[in-house]
């Protein structure tokens, strides 16, 4: 219950500033790796994007995705994907070849049909020009780019412009993490693909506006200060949010995770691997870029301004004559226990002669024999006599 009732109350002290340095070279690495693997390997476009002709029919029983491959490319069609698709008696074959005309695509058909004993009519096919999925991509980076511009907009209104920025870099971090996932794992982009890209650029900045809304609201009129500076202010936020992003997250990961691993990959639904694994990357990529990237991009802005700038060298000059009084006062303290040894020697000096004095005067009446008898006052009574005078006989 430690650590995750700090995580509740919003006690954490995790140093996510401090550490910056960190998330930005392995961000850096996985954003070197997929821009290669973007360049270098590609996308595998989804018939809708670079066109051709799909066939779709019922799988018969015991035949696997190289024996259909097989079968269309020997009756002249260019296969470029085999896809299973459900589980048991609804499994289906989903086959996607370059672009045919009505008469190799009806030889694909009754070549099919011949050899898993099926009928013609059985086997659907749809033949998509490479124009529609031009179109596709036209609108959605139209879509890209209005979408960003009011987002844009928005948070330099809502709270400042160097926000806005930080917002942006982390959001145009999610993408390259995205895409670069598709590249490596080889999945179809379909337009599903890009309706997931549009759903996590949502999530990404609400996830960002979030920790900004704390950080704006904790570093509100600490300029006038000298007790923490901007970065100590933003990291504060950062843990006081932390728990609200776990959580979003995590409610976020679970349903699409069960999408991608239960959907696609136990039952075989095919057509969900596409949407699931564009979000589930997306909401993570998000979830880390708002606490690990967004914040400290924007505290490595602001510390840049002249006002936090003296901020920062105030701080240090407190804490820098606290630590030397600290370092001081330990000294003071022993200096004046030595006076007081000092002291308290000088005063058992001084009485040591009095003390010897009392001491000569004992030895010497000790050494008559004779003890010294204390002086009378006068007119005091002699000893052994009553009355204070003798009389006269």
């Amino acid at each position: 219950m430690g650590l995750a009732g700090r995580l509740y109350r919003g006690e954490t002290n995790i140093d996510f500033i401090g550490s910056r340095k960190r998330w930005y070279i392995a961000s850096a690495v996985l954003v070197l790796i997929c821009v290669g693997t973007m360049v270098f390997r590609g996308f595998n476009w989804g018939i809708e994007f670079s066109g051709g002709t799909s066939f779709v029919f019922k799988q018969p029983s015991g035949v696997t995705a190289e024996q259909v491959s097989e079968t269309v490319e020997g009756a002249g069609g260019e296969v470029q994907t085999v896809q299973e698709a459900g589980r048991g008696a609804d499994a289906k074959f989903v086959i996607k070849t370059a672009s045919l005309n009505p008469a190799e695509t009806t030889e694909v058909k009754e070549a099919l049909a011949a050899e898993y004993d099926l009928a013609v009519n059985d086997i659907t096919d749809n033949a998509v020009s490479s124009s529609w999925g031009g179109q596709v991509t036209d609108k959605a980076l139209i879509a890209l780019v209005v979408f960003l511009v009011l987002v844009a907009a928005y948070l330099a209104i809502r709270f400042e412009t160097k926000m806005a920025i930080a917002a942006l870099l982390a959001l145009l971090h999610d993408l390259m993490l995205t895409a670069g996932a598709y590249s490596i794992i080889g999945f179809e982009v379909t337009p599903s693909t890009i309706v997931g890209l549009l759903t996590i650029l949502g999530f990404s900045l609400y996830d960002t506006v979030v920790v900004f809304d704390k950080v704006s609201e904790d570093t509100r009129g600490i300029v006038g200060g000298s007790r923490v500076d901007y970065a100590e202010a933003a990291n504060n936020a950062v843990n006081e949010t932390l728990m609200r992003s776990i959580n979003t997250s995590l409610i976020s990961l679970l349903p699409v995770g069960g999408l991608l691993f239960v959907g696609a990959g136990l039952l075989g639904v095919g057509t969900l691997k596409d949407l699931a694994l564009v979000l589930f990357v997306g909401l993570a990529a998000g979830a880390y870029s708002s606490l690990f990237l967004a914040t400290p991009w924007l505290v490595d802005m602001k510390e840049r301004e002249p006002r936090y700038k003296a901020l920062k060298e105030r701080v240090r000059a407190r804490r820098a004559a606290a630590a030397k009084a600290a370092a001081e006062t330990p000294e003071v303290d022993e200096a004046k226990a030595a006076d007081e040894t000092t002291a308290d020697e000088t005063e058992s000096d001084d009485r040591e002669p009095a003390t010897a004095a009392a001491g000569s005067g004992s030895n010497r009446a000790s050494s008559t024999g004779r003890p010294q008898q204390q002086r009378r006052r006068p007119g005091g009574n002699r000893p052994g006599r009553a009355g204070g005078s003798r009389k006269k006989r």
